[in-house]
């Protein structure tokens, strides 16, 4: 039988979808030695923070679960770019990544292309009833270490609320050992998410055997 066509292939994985809180929106057919994860030229990451939240009844059903909720209304926005500036460049990360079965075999060297913090929005800004501080913390590089993001942003959110200065965030970074980073700091998972991944053009590119030159 021929290969399912694009679009059938999404109607059926959303149809066994149906009960998960996610969808398949399109789909898009690559050659046979293609890679997802090996042949990605970079991945970007979100994380969300919303401000001024005592408890979870104040956030939309829409940002429940899918950011982190501070009950701190304000953060050192200037203090946390600085954090930011810190980490964009090649650097050793070993602080920033968490133990697990693979960190003896993995390089701790990774090159952070953007590290920025901007201000961001309920999923549900055009319809909730109060003014909610949200800000979005994005990291892109072509690969990442065990739980690095989410390391990253809890030491960027301490910067921001005084909890750790600057110089004392260098300090960690350049430790380069994973005990230094401190317990208990590290963002909860639920206000990240991977929002990119680029390739390059001519990985994606299909060609069928009819077209293909000998």
């Amino acid at each position: 039988m021929p290969p399912f066509t694009e679009d059938i292939l999404v109607q059926a994985l959303n149809f066994h979808l149906r009960t998960e809180e996610i969808r398949v929106t399109h789909a898009h057919r690559v050659p046979d030695n293609f890679h997802a994860r090996f042949r990605a030229l970079s991945r970007t990451y979100v994380y969300r923070i919303a401000l001024g939240v005592s408890n979870f009844s104040q956030l939309p059903l829409t940002d429940h679960d899918l950011c982190w909720s501070l009950r701190n209304t304000e953060l050192d926005v200037e203090a946390m770019h600085k954090a930011a500036a810190m980490f964009v460049g090649t650097h050793d990360f070993s602080s920033f990544r968490a133990v697990n079965s693979d960190i003896a075999f993995k390089n701790p060297v990774k090159t952070m292309d953007v590290v920025s913090v901007k201000p961001g929005s309920s999923f549900a800004h055009a319809h909730f009833y109060r003014e909610m501080p949200l800000w979005e913390l994005t990291f892109r590089a072509k690969s990442f270490l065990y739980k690095q993001v989410r390391r990253m942003t809890g030491a960027m959110v301490a910067v921001g609320l005084g909890k750790l200065s600057v110089p004392q965030l260098k300090e960690i970074l350049e430790a380069q050992d994973t005990l230094v980073y401190p317990q208990g700091l590290a963002a909860p998972a639920r206000g990240l998410f991977l929002t990119r991944v680029d390739y390059k053009e001519t990985d994606l590119q299909f060609l069928s055997s009819g077209n293909s030159e000998d």
